[in-house]
């Protein structure tokens, strides 16, 4: 145990000039996250979601300023969890499914994976995400609020904000009324992170009307955030990979835009080649001419768990989601003894 802490504070030590710099001079990133299980494979544009690093979580649906050393918070729109348009996680347990940093797992399976998630669950997400009777382990989508680098790898690009930005997003989102009314093709996770950075920095991010059909992606978004960064050299940008966490888990796979997953997907392309060869010649050249974008290029290592386990100061609870201390006692002990 000391050998693995002492391997961690010295790999820590090598990140801490790199994140100290990321996080004082860019405070809102894009987080673009592969795909992972069956409907990934039948949607290959992966997931988009915002990282603030000076903003927190008050409550699941409430924002406030960070308090010095908290980690920030993420927020996405989901679809059917808890009724509501979007959702806000503190960093952490949005990657790892814990509290404490020192507690992310070098190694996961999916049997550990659902345990702490269903722990997370327990102490922090009843309120949308309640006991179900029937089942140990309720059914939903809310396990796509945590523990999200146990399943795919996600590439971040971070823009700098300031502290009237953050100020006027929070007031200007906690106002706002939250009830969902998800679309996959018009009002989606990707449609958010376009809301949310053009408030920001207006006209920041775009639809491709060329390479995404005129949908938002979560691709076609961190392609014009990229964009719009070289367009505005005065603001600082990184791009950062967070890796997805080792085992046994199943790989995400690569993230692509409308035109590209139609390209680059036999079980369509044959048949459009077969029966519409002009047509098939029309995609590939809109997509060799207005879709490439590769994520991951020029981007530096970023791990949470190590940077924040050396500098944190624990965000209270979130707010109206806890449970009692004979609950959490019984949890930890089905931590221990694994599920039904």
């Amino acid at each position: 145990m000391k050998l693995r802490r002492t391997i961690l504070n010295t790999i820590c030590a090598s990140f801490l000039i790199f994140i100290g710099g990321l996080r004082a001079h860019a405070d809102a990133a894009l987080l673009l996250e592969e795909p992972f299980g069956e409907f990934g494979n039948m949607n290959p544009t992966g997931h988009a979601a915002i990282y603030l690093d000076h903003v927190c979580a008050a409550s699941l649906t409430q924002l406030r300023l960070c308090a010095p050393g908290e980690p920030g918070v993420v927020i996405s729109r989901y679809h059917k969890i808890g009724g509501y348009d979007w959702l806000a996680v503190p960093l952490i347990p949005y990657l790892y499914a814990v509290d404490d940093p020192e507690e992310v797992p070098e190694t996961i399976t999916p049997q550990q994976e659902a345990r702490l998630r269903n722990l997370y669950r327990r102490q922090h997400l009843l309120s949308v995400a309640p006991d179900d009777p029937r089942h140990e382990f309720p059914g939903g989508e809310w396990i796509q609020l945590i523990g999200a680098s146990y399943d795919r790898k996600i590439f971040g690009y971070q823009i700098e904000t300031s502290r009237a930005q953050d100020e006027r997003f929070i007031a200007a989102f906690n106002a706002r009324p939250n009830r969902s009314h998800f679309n996959l093709f018009f009002n989606n996770c990707a449609n958010f992170a376009e809301a949310v950075f053009n408030f920001y920095y207006p006209h920041s991010i775009h639809r491709n009307f060329i390479a995404d059909t005129g949908l938002m992606t979560p691709k076609q978004a961190a392609r014009s955030l990229v964009a719009y960064s070289k367009r505005h050299p005065d603001l600082k940008f990184t791009a950062f990979v967070i890796p997805q966490v080792k085992g046994t888990t199943h790989r995400s796979d690569s993230v692509d835009g409308v035109l590209e997953s139609l390209v680059k997907s036999k079980k369509y392309v044959v048949p459009i080649v077969a029966f519409h060869p002009l047509v098939a010649g029309g995609l590939l050249a809109a997509y060799l001419t207005d879709g490439r974008f590769h994520p991951g290029a020029d981007a530096r290592l970023f791990d949470p768990a190590q940077e924040f386990a050396q500098n944190r100061a624990p965000a209270p609870p979130i707010a109206g989601s806890g449970t009692s201390e004979a609950a959490k006692v019984q949890q930890e002990r089905a931590i221990g003894g694994g599920t039904k």
